[in-house]
């Protein structure tokens, strides 16, 4: 597997793939990879013929006062996760090579991202949106690999490819979770013993939630007694609980389909986000 980190050697070694006629695939990360991350190599896999992975902490997605420092680097381990696993490139920019001196350009989706995590996080779906522009400008991969459990910013992004005209496929991956259903984070790294038991009890609500809603339940009731229980299994904070269009994100009071529950809450000092289907 190549490592690059210059964008001249990485535009070479994708015209070498070209050249072959082989159908490119991008996974995107910012790196601390789980077997989240991995499946969504191993789908790429599935449906390419060279996968391209890229590992860049984005700090333009980050806000004042969020974990940009802390979070997790470890790229030598990420790097022989994807080489096992069969990657032929590993793209870990340096930050000149994405922002270089005097760069000045944003990219902003209406709409979409203005709820939910767009929210609680003002100007984070504007970086996610820039970044993943550039990397699709960078690598102009034939299909680009999203893990659902970010369904908002999988939802970001197919409006950004759509209205800014880039042709490859968008494909959301479902969410990987651990046994007892919490959903596989490099967030959860920061979670105690204690905090990591407790935080099963978001998806284990989210669930029941999801059912009573199915079942013609009134959706408001449902949400703040879900909430309460999230409270009273170790959570001090709920940023939201929602029911949601899962193609146009707008909130719904009553269930109809295609709908999904969206959740962010904390749980120490780590904030933890999931979403599921109703149906």
């Amino acid at each position: 597997m190549q490592i690059v980190r210059q964008l001249d050697p990485l535009r070479d070694a994708l015209a070498g793939f070209r050249k072959a006629g082989a159908k490119i695939g991008l996974v995107p990360t910012m790196g601390a990879l789980h077997a989240g991350h991995m499946r969504l190599v191993e789908v790429a896999m599935e449906q390419c013929d060279a996968v391209v992975a890229s590992i860049f902490v984005n700090p333009t997605q980050f806000g004042e006062g969020e974990d940009l420092d802390a979070y997790p680097r470890q790229e030598a381990a990420d790097a022989t996760l994807l080489e096992a696993a069969g990657a032929e490139l590993l793209w870990a920019p340096t930050a000149d090579q994405v922002y270089p001196s005097g760069y000045a350009t944003s990219v902003s989706v209406s709409g979409i991202g203005d709820g939910l995590c767009g929210a609680a996080r003002p100007g984070h779906f504007d970086g996610v949106a820039t970044v993943v522009a550039k990397l699709f400008n960078q690598i102009r991969p034939d299909a680009a690999f999203f893990g659902e459990k970010d369904y908002q910013q999988l939802a970001v992004i197919r409006r950004m490819a759509r209205d800014l005209d880039f042709t490859h496929q968008i494909i959301g991956v479902p969410t990987v979770r651990d046994p007892d259903g919490l959903a596989l984070s490099s967030r959860n790294a920061y979670l105690t013993v204690e905090q990591r038991a407790d935080a099963a009890a978001l998806p284990e609500t989210m669930r029941e939630a999801a059912i009573a809603i199915a079942a013609g339940g009134r959706v408001a009731a449902i949400l703040e007694e879900a909430k309460g229980r999230m409270l009273a299994s170790g959570f001090h904070k709920i940023d939201y609980l929602e029911l949601r269009d899962a193609n146009t994100m707008a909130v719904l009071d009553v269930f109809i389909q295609p709908a999904r529950l969206f959740a962010a809450a904390h749980i120490g000092r780590t904030r933890l986000i999931d979403n599921i289907p109703v149906s």
